[in-house]
């Protein structure tokens, strides 16, 4: 009963923690546009989530892990991508050419957004168990990773200069490339690392929605 309990309450916890970040990061940002565009899919995401919830709960894994994608955005939205410090640290630490942080962003990108889908896809289609569950879900990723890209291509001939921030290319000629490797190594690593956990959780949820109704 108590990890009953305990599992009902992380996910009110973790929006709490994420609306929470969301209003200080929203305090004197590096620039208010760019805060905005990178925070953009908290501001929809949570909203989303909470509205179908009761129909649709996640996995403990999907939320944690949004929760942290979720900080990882806002954080970027806050400082900008190219000026977190903790990307400078490891810039400094490790004798890199430019601030990582971007890198990690994009690898979160498809980390994070690799469960989601593959939640979705076990639990809406007849992919549970299918040898073509995980190519589809790298392939899933990297849809919304080059759908992502073209959104800062939009971003940069509507805005121009203004929108070099959000962009955070920092000079790098070959950033969306990077981008998209980063978001496929991270959906790919996630898969691998997860998939596991993954199964477990979803029978359990299974159970559980069997069991209620």
């Amino acid at each position: 009963m108590t990890a009953m309990l305990t599992s009902r309450a992380v996910p009110p916890a973790l929006a709490a923690g994420v609306l929470t970040a969301l209003a200080v990061s929203g305090l004197r940002p590096h620039d208010r546009l760019t805060w905005l565009l990178e925070t953009f899919w908290v501001i929809v995401g949570v909203p989303l989530l909470v509205a179908v919830w009761k129909r649709f709960p996640l996995s403990p894994l999907l939320c944690w892990l949004l929760a942290g994608h979720a900080l990882v955005l806002i954080v970027g939205g806050h400082y900008t991508y190219a000026e977190v410090p903790l990307g400078h640290w490891l810039q400094d630490t490790l004798d890199l050419s430019r601030n990582p942080y971007d890198r990690i962003g994009h690898l979160t990108q498809g980390f994070v957004p690799a469960v989601l889908v593959r939640e979705l896809l076990v639990r809406t289609s007849p992919l549970r168990g299918s040898a073509w569950l995980a190519p589809l879900t790298v392939c899933a990723c990297l849809a919304f990773s080059a759908f992502f890209e073209m959104l800062e291509w939009w971003a940069a001939l509507s805005g121009g200069d203004s929108a070099d921030a959000f962009l955070a290319t920092q000079g790098d000629q070959w950033d969306t490339q990077w981008d998209m490797a980063c978001a496929l190594v991270g959906a790919v690593a996630s898969l691998l690392l997860l998939s596991r956990l993954h199964d477990r959780q979803l029978a359990r949820l299974g159970r559980a929605a069997d069991n209620a109704g």
